[in-house]
């Protein structure tokens, strides 16, 4: 079904909890919510904004993206998109990569992406005439998700399909963890001139209490190391750091991963 392009289309972010954005994507009438762990703050965002919740969009199982749907479905009768594959007992339309969500009130279009890795089952919503990308946790700014049930192997495919996407693509990742993500990217790559200024423009953004998402596929290629992989300056880092005895991606990738996780 073709779908007329929508000028009027925002994206907002909701905090919650510690460090979470559930975002709310509306045209003004319309809003769809992706990965609500919280129903309230979404509800009052509505309220405030006097808006109606026409569907859910779920990337993958964890509470923290979908505790708040149960409590939503009590005020609004509507669909449930999410991950076929990931033990949500909520959806009602399940998904997996090839499929497509459409979203008529609000003329939008996902194409859906298998991204397993932080969950076996994890999905990615793309938007091609918007550029939109919202992966969860899977790849964030600066970084991407722990490994809580997949593979090295397959976390790194994951992020390379999304690399692939155009580098104007804009990421609505679901943590606020730019800022140590970064922390860490500078420990790998001390010299890297554009991760450098990243820190200094996400740290004013911070300062003035404002997101650092969404973020951009063009800025995660040069300076978040999860997808600088093949790059030498990567490599080397962890060899002399003796964490990786070779270059090949799939070690660096683990090696970067293993490091992260106990890196303060």
């Amino acid at each position: 079904m073709r779908m007329a392009f929508n000028n009027s289309l925002s994206v907002l972010p909701i905090p919650a909890f510690n460090d979470n954005y559930l975002w709310l994507v509306h045209n003004g009438k319309d809003a769809v919510v992706v990965d609500p762990g919280d129903a309230q703050p979404v509800l009052d965002t509505l309220k405030k904004h006097q808006l109606s919740l026409s569907a859910i969009l779920l990337t993958h199982h964890h509470g923290d993206h979908v505790g708040g749907v149960e409590k939503l479905l009590k005020q609004y009768d509507v669909p449930v998109f999410g991950p076929r594959n990931d033990r949500i007992g909520s959806v009602t339309v399940p998904l997996s990569e090839g499929d497509s969500v459409n979203l008529p009130e609000l003329g939008l279009r996902f194409s859906v992406l298998d991204v397993p890795g932080h969950t076996l089952g994890h999905i990615a919503y793309f938007s091609q005439e918007r550029k939109w990308l919202f992966c969860g946790d899977t790849l964030f700014a600066g970084g991407c998700g722990r490994l809580f049930e997949g593979t090295p192997a397959q976390m790194l495919g994951s992020l390379e399909k999304l690399a692939a996407l155009p580098d104007d693509t804009q990421i609505y990742c679901a943590h606020e963890y730019t800022l140590s993500n970064l922390k860490f990217a500078k420990e790998i790559e001390p010299d890297n001139e554009k991760l450098i200024t990243r820190i200094k423009d996400e740290q004013a953004k911070r300062d003035r209490g404002l997101p650092t998402i969404p973020s951009t596929m063009e800025l995660e290629k040069m300076t978040n190391p999860f997808l600088r992989t093949t790059q030498d300056a990567v490599s080397e880092k962890l060899i002399r750091e003796q964490k990786v005895s070779s270059k090949e991606p799939i070690a660096v990738f683990a090696a970067l991963r293993e490091w992260k996780n106990s890196y303060k």
